[in-house]
């Protein structure tokens, strides 16, 4: 079986630290017969291919890209082969299942949606694999953390895109234009924000995720900002309560010396994300649409943080010091929107009134 065929075009990168995996390297080093009856084999999309009946000879033509061209289903397979061949003993007559597709009119996503089954494929990654994520890849293409994203399963790097797409849920001023309601699935369900997501997704003229792709830099520094901030605002609130010095490291779920999210950027404490998301999530007061259709903000959001930061932890830590039941508090939700709201419209007043312009 020939090394260094593409994987990129299967929706799924071959962990094989699972239990299946070391099954099917154990498959492949034991003597027992019969390894392509076992398996289901491997599916490869390729450009070409010819059959020499003389030599009785399959060549196999990849082409250049690898986004359409490669592995379609059977990559762990393919590794737990390719990994162990030095292993095998010079007598090991063992096969597998080639199944090779050719044609330019093949739907790759559909076909790598219809062959893994054995283990299930993320509905975000096939998602990935359609290029759908593609309005967001371009949004923060010149961010530090572009390159951090992970857009298939398995991916080992340290940002999922469900980790951007909570981010924007929160913010989802179709969905939740006011305080009637409250975002909470973008803590407490993945599933609930891609399914949004996926609905949204073919609504061509009015797709709230891409009206909100070009602000998701400024999402991910709003988060950053209060997870390195909200030690401080703690700290500041205890002093005026108790005219002491507040221990934010003895506060449940509290742990000393974390990074943030994103950018992984050192900070003193990591704060669990049910105590965060409840505060980010009121800045969407801040949002607005504009007549052209766009996405806008009312005020920037990082300096409003500045002025009511203190305001959202004392009410956050107020109501619960657990995290599990911040999250999920559509309560905590709406009253800390509340606060926002209320500075905005205090700011809006200011500004008619033509007594403070320091935020043109």
């Amino acid at each position: 079986l020939p090394k260094d065929i593409s994987l990129e075009v299967n929706p799924r990168i071959p962990d094989m630290r699972t239990a299946v995996a070391k099954k099917l390297i154990a498959a492949t080093k034991s003597g027992t017969p019969g390894f392509e009856i076992n398996n289901r084999g491997i599916v490869m999309r390729v450009k070409s291919v010819e059959i020499s009946d003389d030599r009785s000879e399959l060549t196999v033509d990849f082409g250049n890209d690898n986004n359409k061209y490669g592995i379609l289903d059977g990559g762990h397979t393919y590794r737990a082969i390719i990994d162990n061949q030095q292993d095998f003993s010079e007598d090991c007559r063992k096969f597998v299942k080639l199944e090779i597709l050719v044609g330019d009119n093949l739907d790759v996503a559909n076909i790598a949606d219809a062959r893994n089954t054995s283990i299930q494929v993320s509905d975000i990654s096939l998602f990935g694999l359609k290029n759908k994520f593609k309005f967001i890849e371009n949004a923060i293409k010149d961010e530090p953390y572009a390159s951090d994203v992970a857009y298939k399963d398995n991916d080992k790097k340290s940002i999922t895109v469900s980790d951007l797409l909570r981010l924007m849920f929160a913010f989802n001023i179709k969905r939740y234009p006011d305080n009637s309601k409250a975002p909470i699935e973008a803590y407490s369900s993945k599933a609930a924000v891609f399914k949004d997501y996926r609905n949204e997704y073919d609504d061509k003229e009015n797709n709230i995720y891409k009206k909100l792709a070009p602000v998701l830099p400024i999402l991910v520094e709003l988060y950053e900002k209060i997870e390195e901030d909200i030690p401080n605002k703690y700290r500041e609130y205890e002093k005026e309560c108790d005219n002491k010095k507040g221990q934010y490291g003895k506060v449940r779920g509290i742990s000393n010396d974390g990074e943030t999210t994103y950018t992984h950027t050192p900070i003193s404490y990591d704060t669990p994300n049910g105590y965060i998301m409840p505060i980010f999530g009121a800045f969407r007061a801040l949002l607005y649409q504009k007549e052209d259709g766009s996405i806008d903000w009312r005020y920037d959001p990082l300096k409003i943080w500045n002025l009511v930061g203190k305001a959202l932890v004392q009410n956050t830590f107020d109501t619960s010091t657990q995290p599990l039941l911040n999250g999920k508090n559509k309560n905590l939700w709406q009253s800390n929107y509340r606060i926002v709201d209320g500075k905005y419209k205090d700011l809006l007043i200011l500004k008619l009134e033509r007594k403070q312009e320091w935020w043109k």
